[in-house]
């Protein structure tokens, strides 16, 4: 993988398409795998357990609870905002 690495690196440079190391990020998958620190350009990538991508939060143990646990904090959130902004609450409450 490590040479992969190298390869697209390489790549890039005779492209002029240069990456931004900085913003990549390294997630290991499953219990067998070897936790391999790798590179890119020389920089080390940054290890992490769970990211978050296209709004979906992924995490190393693949369990959806985290994912779950944001998006409940996230609806209460909106609802407290709801319950603080509005003074009739009833359901008589006219529409038109």
């Amino acid at each position: 993988m490590q040479l992969d690495l190298h390869r697209l690196v390489e790549w890039s440079k005779d492209w002029q398409m240069l990456f931004n190391t900085d913003k990549y990020k390294v997630l290991h998958f499953g219990f067998n795998n070897p936790h391999i620190d790798y590179s890119m350009n020389g920089v080390k990538l940054q290890l992490v357990k769970e990211e978050k991508d296209l709004g979906v939060t992924v995490s190393a143990d693949m369990k959806w609870e985290r994912q779950c646990i944001k998006a409940v904090k996230k609806a209460n959130k909106m609802l407290g905002l709801i319950k603080r902004n509005f003074q009739d609450k009833s359901k008589d409450t006219d529409h038109t």
